[in-house]
Parts: structure tokens; C-alpha cells; sequence
């Protein structure tokens, strides 16, 4: 750009009289100085530039156009006293002088410098004053220019209102390190889009259609200004010099020196490297007060920093305080409340620093000089290896990592890529395995040195590897284990971890419900085995030669040595080293019966928290805020219970769930840590779908798929619900308790059938909920034919007679409870109905369902099943289906638990009906 004009100032004044010499016309724009010294000294280095080669920040002053002003005032001197005007040509006089005389109320010296012919649509601001705004051509300055805050264009003809580093110089078109924005997900559109800083004191972000994308929902009196400070601080303050909202408390993805991190703030990731969207990654305090990184998808959250399978005093941090916070200082050190800190490796002054979380997961201390040509360099980082960032990949994929191309993804045998532009979608099968239990349809493949992290039903030590083979084929959701030779040391912590009892067991098998976090190394230990069908098109062999080592296996076996030993001792050396040795025993048995009282106590808390249960893995942590939002404040209540009461809500993918708020007791807090623990391991289309939690403090949630007709409760009494339904509603509900009973890794009673718990989708397809009251049943345990209970459980009229007589507890409670609800379907009435018959003397006799269906079948002759059926059906219905049904209810409610066929039997005789009519 050329300089059109040159101008000298000449300033008179009692006190100093200087010439600013050479003076370059400068863009409309104005700049505070403390001094005319200051001023001077600033235009004479810019001088020297010959022009723009230095950029100048200057703050707008009015709307004046054509003339360059130098005013000046000390605090001493009359408020009338000012340097003359030059230059005065401009039609809109009064608007200029109204102006001059407000700023000649404030005590400092403002230089302005118009420059002929330049683009009056574009400002540099220093302050954004209440009732003005800012265009997307418009840019907010700090003092040094350090900062600058404007619209970042992120995508065609849209932007974000954003903080960025102005120095180095950089165009915001393109290559400006962003450091906070403010409307990240819902970017504004047109060229027109404004921040008004209104009168009211609320400073809002508008589009071109005056849609408001943003706001700061603030109020105050009295007027308001908006400051970028060379921290990189937006302030929003009143005259006073209160301040009614800064950006420092609301961060993105970055967190600059002197700014606090609470444990009301989160750092939320990128989606890509060009896509400033919220990602799946975020820093943040948890419940425990510990800092976390954690993986965050619409389905499924984990936690992958620090090592999540190791507690508190094993990753050095410290969980007691509460206050959760931590910063970063100029210097290049973080600190934080839990007791992790680190220094990065260029400690010093002199640089700009950014801890910013990027769009791969990973979180980085990033740092610069302050040079034109200066880049950012990494100074510190959360993980030096980016295959152990969950996520990273995707479901059913490969990560490896290469010190020096950095991470690769790869489909595992038999998937395809879903989106070659995003390998966080991961790979889909190409095949697909039936759920008949047909163990012969399934073979495995060998992949050395592959681990996937969570996801597993069950930790299984001591099992051969035949027997986790057979373990993961009789299970459909099972694809595939993990196996692994952990030898005589690690498997005592890992046992602390799961709260088992501390043995020395040399093998563990995973067998996993989810392939997710995989990643190849050739420091992982152990192998998986990845299920496939038998007739793939991959080769017999078990390996997997596309995941092996590019190495031999063969170990080059260390020379042997021999150390002479000493030829003789001395008597009083040998007394000294004994007595050292006894103090040093001594010293460590009190050591570790202190770090075991310590820690004992430490882990109750950590697993009291719930978080690192192993069995709540592979779902979506909610936050207590996000489900109250997505509740609308708990507002549409859709189902109570003893346990809690289930509401309806919108997830922010805009997924309709229902919410389930247990109430705060002993009772509810057992009951959801047993509901989420069984559901995370189990898979079938006829069971509830639980999408995920929250234990947020006292507050415990789980969140479920929503069921467009409610339960069976509700629609039994009404004409929606006719036999073909009702039919497949008790076959449906019957594969899935026959699926808990014995088709689980575990298995599950359910303990309160009752069609309140039987939920209905938009096809009327059934699925058993309500898992609050379910008990586990170790396939291999040695409770394996009983269990126990601590107290009574279930729905009166549901309960099975051994609840009552406190007989042991099998899966036949939950046969005797399916046998009830299939006499309500077919008869319409209750379990505890009053029923009717005629007797010689007429009289009404009140009796149970099960007796009046009994009776009724007995001495009903042909016509008893119009007798017992349910009116509202108005006779369309399968009477051959009705006795079958009726038949198999009757066995199911027999007194003799062990006259009760199983759940797989009943579902074969409903399925093969016919032969049975």
C-alpha cells in the first residue's frame, strides 16, 4: 500500500513543545499514548519502516474523516487546552466537534491519523463502546497487538466470533492460531452478521437475518465497555470496573498463561484440522478431583488419560482436594489441584504458550518466540504414544504408531473402512455370524501383539485358552478375546483393581463385547483373537500375518556370568550390614502397613464413584446439567416406580430417550450400579437398550432408548394391542428372559417380570426393562444352581412362592412371574382379579387368577377358553395359539419350582406351535 500524503505536527504548549516529524498517513484509526514522548518515539520508529512494514494497531476514535487531530491533556492543565486541528474538511461537523468535546473529558492524550482513500468499513477497534458493534471486516485489538479479537471465517461465507494471535503477523483468512470462540458449533452466515454491545449490557452475536447465534445474557445499569486484553482475555466491564463476563471462564479448546481452569470448565476439541466444531475430546475435572482426558461420542465415553486402569496413588495424584483447579503460568509451568504438574522443556521467558487440547485427542503445551517467522513447537504432551487416544480409530480398527510418520489406521480382517475421510467412524463387517448357538459357524484368528482396551464382559483368570475359545463362541455378542500370560506379578493389582481376592493366576481372558481402542505394538503382550465366521474367505491358518512383527520371534539369549564371591567377611562388617537390614525391614513394614490402611481406604472412594467400574464401560457418560436440559428440568414424566421415575427427554443428537432418576437412597444407589452393570452385558433385540448414565454426585441416572408405546400395561386395556400382537409379545419377552437365563456370559435374573416392564416399540416388538432389581449368576461359580438374596424382591401377584417361603432363589422366579403375565394377556384381568362363578347358590367367590383360569379350563368343557378370554379381543383370535399359551402359563405358575419348564423351552414350544396344537 503507498503513502499519499505526509504531514508535520507542531504541538504548542506551556510545558514541552515536540515535533512529531515524518508523520506517514495511517487507515482511520487511533492509538493511546501516556505521553507526546511515547507518541513521538512510536512514529519515528514507524517512520523508519518506510511505510506498512510495520502493522499499526490503532483504536477508532469518531467519525471523523479528512483531517489529522493530535490532542493532548494533563491532569493539571484546563480541559479546553488541545493541540490544533489540520486539515478540517468534513460535512458532518457537528457529529465531529459533539465528539471531541466528550473525549476531552478524559485525562490522556489520543492520536488520531487519517488515512486518504482507505476502506472507511474496516476499523481496528482498542474498546467496543455500549450501543456499537463490530462487522465481519471489524477487528478488536489488545493495547500491544498481541491479540486480536474478529470474525474467523471457518467455511464459505460463514464465521465464528474468535480470539487469535496477532504477532506474529498472520491473515485470518487462514493461517491465525485460534485461542477461544464463541460460537463454535453454530456458525453465523453473510457478510452482514454484527456483536452489538446493547445498552441493556448484553453483548450478542447476530447473522445477517438478525438471528441471534450467541449471547453473554448479561445485564447491567450502568454503561459497559469491551476490552481484549494482551492476555488474551475478552473482558466485558462497566464503568466501574466490574466485570460481567470474560472468556477466560467459558474456554474452547485452549487455555492461556495466568488463566485458571475450574472445575466448571472443560476444553472441548476440534472435530478436524479445518472443521472448528466441537470434537470428541475434552479436558476435564471429574467427580473424583482428579484431571482427565476423556473420549466423548454420542454412544459411548472413556476416560484414556492418565492410565484409566491404574487408581489415584499409582499415576501420583491426589484426590482429596476439592477445589479443582489448575493453570498455567508464563514461565511454561502447570499446575493443578490433584497434585499433577509438569514444567515444559523451554522454561523461560520470552515466549508465547497455548495448553490446547487438539483434534486428535491429544493435549499439548504449545510455544513460540515472538518473531515474524516464528512457528509453535510442541513443549510438552499428555501422551507421547497417540494409539493409546481411545477413539482414535474407530470401532473394529487398528491403530499403529510410527515415532516418525505418527498414526496409522487399519480395518481388522474381514472390515471395511465405513468412511475413508474419517477413520473415527471406524470399519463395518463383511460378514455376518447367526446367533443360534451354533459354535460351528464361528473360528478365530490370531493377531500378535493387538490389544483392544474395555468393553469386556468379564475378567476370566486362570482360564485356558480352549476355554475362552469355547466362553466367546457361546456368546453372540462376544467378538472376540483378549488373552494374555501375566505371570506372577501384575495379576495382584489387577485384582485390586476388580476387587477380587489377591492370587497369583498366570493367564486372563477378556472376552470383549466391543472392539474399540485397538492398537498394534511391539510392546503389547499376549495376542487376540478376532471371531469370524468359519467359511471367510481368509486363509485356515490361525495367524493373521498382516499383524505380526516385521521381525524375528527368536530371542538371542543373554551370555551367562559368574561374579566371584567375596573369600572372607569381617566379623564387624557382617553385624553392621545385619543391623541395617533388620532398621530396613522394620522401616518397609511400616511403609506398607501405612500405604495399605492409605490406600484401602482411597480405592473404597474411587469405587464408589463408579466411574472406573470395569462393567460401565462402553456407554455414554452424562453429565447431571446435560440431562436436565435434555429433560426440559425434569418436566415430562413418563413412567414411576419404587426405584425412581423415568422422564422423556431430547439428547443433544436429538435422540429421544427415556431418562430413569433413581431416588436418593442406599436402595437406589445398589440398584444402579447393579442396573448398569448387568446391562452392559448383555445384547439382544428383545432387551432394553441403554445408551447411557450419569453419578454425578448424589445424583444417579441411567438414560434408555425411548418406547414409542409405553409398556404392556398400558395398552393391554385397549383395543391397539389385538392377538397376533399380544402372540408375539409373549414369544418376543420369552427370548429375551431365555437369553438373560442362559444365553449371557453371566447369568441374569431379572426378579420383577411384570408387563410394566415389558416396553413396546413403534412395531409393538417387546423388550424387558427395568434391570434395577436383577441378581448375576456366575456361569462357573459355585452358586451356580442357586442364588441368594438379601431381601425380598418383585411386584406382589408377580412372586413366585419361593420368595415368600425363602426358598433358594433360580431363574424359575422369573418362569413363574412370565407364566403370570401370559394368563393377564390372554385373560385382560389382573394377577389379583376378582373373579366370579357360578355355583349352585349363585354366590361370587373372590380367587385369584391363577385359580379362576384353572377352574375354568377344568370344568368349562369346550367353551372355557370364551370364558377366560379377554373381551376386548371381541373373539378374533387363535384358539389353538390360546390353549398353547394358557398350557404353557399353567406349567409356568406351578407351586414345584422344578416342575416349571425353562424360558428356552417355553420359547421352542411357542415357536413350534403347531406340532403341539
Amino acid at each position: 500500500m503507498k503513502n499519499t500524503s505526509s504531514q508535520s505536527i507542531h504541538v504548542n504548549d506551556d510545558d514541552q513543545g515536540k515535533e512529531v516529524s515524518e508523520i506517514i498517513s495511517l487507515p482511520y484509526v487511533g492509538m493511546e499514548f501516556d505521553s507526546l514522548d511515547a507518541a513521538e518515539l512510536f512514529y519515528k520508529s514507524f517512520a523508519k519502516e518506510k511505510g506498512f512494514g510495520i502493522r499499526i494497531r490503532l483504536s477508532v476514535i469518531g467519525s471523523l474523516s479528512n483531517e489529522v487531530i493530535l490532542m493532548y491533556h494533563k491532569p493539571k492543565v484546563e480541559k479546553n487546552e488541545f493541540a490544533r486541528r489540520l486539515l478540517v474538511e468534513d460535512s458532518r461537523v457537528e457529529l465531529k466537534h459533539q465528539w471531541l468535546k466528550q473525549q476531552l473529558k478524559k485525562d490522556h492524550i489520543i492520536l488520531a491519523v487519517d488515512f486518504l482513500g482507505f476502506d472507511l468499513d474496516h476499523q481496528v477497534l482498542y474498546v467496543l463502546k455500549e450501543g456499537s458493534s463490530l462487522s465481519v471486516n471489524d477487528v478488536l485489538e489488545s493495547p500491544t497487538g498481541v491479540f486480536s479479537a474478529g470474525f474467523y471465517p471457518v467455511g464459505d461465507n460463514a464465521y465464528c466470533f474468535a480470539i487469535w494471535f496477532t504477532e506474529p503477523s498472520c491473515s485470518r483468512d487462514h493461517d491465525c492460531t485460534t485461542v477461544w470462540m464463541a460460537n463454535r458449533d453454530f456458525p453465523v452466515n453473510g457478510i452482514r452478521s454484527k456483536l452489538w454491545l446493547q445498552k441493556t449490557g448484553n453483548l450478542v452475536l447476530t447473522d445477517a437475518g438478525k438471528y441471534i447465534a450467541w449471547s453473554t445474557d448479561t445485564v447491567s445499569p450502568s454503561s459497559t465497555d469491551l476490552i481484549l486484553y494482551d492476555t488474551g482475555n475478552l473482558v466485558l466491564q462497566n464503568v466501574e470496573g466490574v466485570i460481567l463476563w470474560q472468556s477466560f471462564d467459558s474456554p474452547t479448546n485452549t487455555l492461556l498463561p495466568s488463566q485458571r481452569f475450574t472445575k466448571d470448565m472443560q476444553l472441548v476439541s476440534s472435530r478436524s484440522r479445518t472443521n472448528f466444531s466441537s470434537g470428541f475430546y475434552k479436558l476435564f475435572f471429574n467427580n473424583d478431583n482428579l484431571l482427565r482426558l476423556l473420549y466423548d461420542d454420542s454412544k459411548v465415553t472413556s476416560i484414556y488419560w492418565p492410565t484409566p486402569w491404574l487408581v489415584s496413588w499409582a499415576t501420583k495424584r491426589f484426590p482429596y482436594n476439592s477445589s479443582r483447579l489448575a493453570c498455567l503460568d508464563t514461565l511454561g509451568k502447570f499446575t493443578s489441584s490433584d497434585n499433577f504438574s509438569f514444567v515444559s522443556a523451554d522454561y523461560g521467558v520470552r515466549l508465547q504458550r497455548r495448553l490446547t487440547i487438539d483434534f486428535d485427542g491429544n493435549l499439548r503445551l504449545y510455544s513460540r518466540k515472538k518473531d515474524n517467522n516464528a512457528t509453535w513447537v510442541v513443549s510438552w504432551q499428555a501422551l507421547s504414544q497417540s494409539c493409546e487416544i481411545h477413539g482414535a480409530c474407530g470401532p473394529y480398527s487398528i491403530c499403529s504408531h510410527n515415532p516418525i510418520s505418527g498414526r496409522r489406521c487399519s480395518c481388522l480382517p474381514g472390515y471395511q473402512v465405513k468412511n475413508v475421510n474419517d477413520w473415527s467412524s471406524g470399519c463395518e463387517p463383511k460378514f455376518s455370524i447367526s446367533c443360534d448357538n451354533d459354535t460351528d459357524q464361528a473360528r478365530f484368528i490370531r493377531l500378535p501383539r493387538v490389544e483392544f482396551y474395555g468393553y469386556d464382559y468379564k475378567v476370566y483368570p486362570g482360564y485356558t485358552l480352549d476355554m475362552c475359545r469355547k466362553l466367546c463362541l457361546s456368546s453372540c455378542g462376544c467378538k472376540g478375546f483378549q488373552y494374555r500370560y501375566v505371570g506372577d506379578g501384575l495379576w495382584p493389582q489387577i485384582s485390586l483393581l476388580n476387587n477380587m481376592k489377591t492370587t497369583v493366576i498366570p493367564t486372563l481372558c477378556f472376552p470383549k463385547m466391543l472392539l474399540l481402542n485397538g492398537q498394534r505394538s511391539p510392546n503389547l503382550d499376549g495376542q487376540f483373537y478376532l471371531k469370524v465366521p468359519r467359511t471367510s474367505l481368509f486363509s485356515d491358518k490361525d495367524d493373521y500375518s498382516g499383524f505380526g512383527l516385521n521381525c524375528s520371534i527368536e530371542l538371542l539369549r543373554p551370555p551367562d556370568r559368574a561374579y566371584p564371591k567375596s573369600s572372607q567377611n569381617d566379623k564387624s562388617q557382617l553385624m553392621l550390614w545385619f543391623a541395617c537390614a533388620l532398621g530396613a525391614v522394620e522401616i518397609i513394614g511400616i511403609l506398607l502397613v501405612w500405604c495399605f490402611l492409605f490406600s484401602s481406604e482411597k480405592d473404597l472412594n474411587e469405587a464408589s464413584q463408579g466411574y472406573l467400574h470395569p462393567a460401565i464401560t462402553g456407554f455414554k457418560r452424562f453429565t447431571y446439567s446435560e440431562l436436565k436440559k435434555a429433560t426440559g428440568n425434569f418436566r415430562v414424566e413418563i413412567g414411576r416406580g419404587a426405584g425412581g421415575t423415568v422422564y422423556k427427554g431430547t439428547l443433544p443428537d436429538n435422540r429421544i430417550a427415556a431418562i430413569k432418576r433413581l431416588n436418593i437412597a442406599n436402595q437406589g444407589e445398589a440398584e444402579f450400579l447393579t442396573e448398569v452393570s448387568t446391562i452392559g452385558k448383555i445384547n439382544h433385540m428383545n432387551l432394553i437398550e441403554m445408551w447411557g448414565y450419569c453419578a454425578e454426585r448424589k445424583h444417579r441416572l441411567l438414560v434408555y432408548e425411548y418406547m414409542e408405546h409405553g409398556s404392556l400395561a398400558e395398552k393391554l386395556s385397549s383395543r391397539a394391542v389385538d392377538w397376533r400382537k399380544r402372540f408375539h409379545i409373549a414369544l418376543g419377552t420369552a427370548k429375551g428372559l431365555a437369553y438373560l437365563h442362559e444365553e449371557c456370559l453371566e447369568w441374569v435374573l431379572h426378579c420383577d417380570v411384570k408387563p410394566q416392564n415389558i416396553l413396546l416399540d413403534s412395531n409393538y416388538q417387546p423388550k424387558v426393562s427395568d434391570f434395577g432389581l436383577a441378581k448375576l449368576r456366575n456361569r462357573l461359580g459355585d452358586d451356580l444352581k442357586y442364588s441368594r438374596f438379601s431381601r425380598i424382591r418383585g411386584t406382589r401377584g408377580y412372586m413366585a412362592p419361593e420368595w415368600v417361603f425363602n426358598l433358594p432363589i433360580t431363574s424359575k422366579v422369573d418362569v413363574y412371574s412370565y407364566g403370570i403375565v401370559m394368563l393377564e394377556m390372554v385373560t385382560g384381568k389382573s394377577p389379583a382379579m376378582g373373579g366370579t362363578s357360578n355355583s349352585g347358590e349363585g354366590k361370587e367367590l373372590e380367587r385369584g387368577l391363577v385359580t379362576w383360569v384353572r377352574q375354568n379350563k377344568k370344568n368349562g368343557g369346550e367353551s372355557w377358553i370364551e370364558e377366560i378370554v379377554d373381551p376386548i379381543l371381541e373373539g378374533d383370535y387363535d384358539e389353538g395359539e390360546i390353549e398353547i399359551l394358557v398350557m404353557l402359563a399353567l406349567q409356568c405358575v406351578e407351586e414345584d419350582k422344578d416342575a416349571r419348564p425353562t424360558m428356552s423351552k417355553v420359547v421352542e414350544i411357542l415357536q413350534h406351535r403347531k406340532q403341539y396344537i
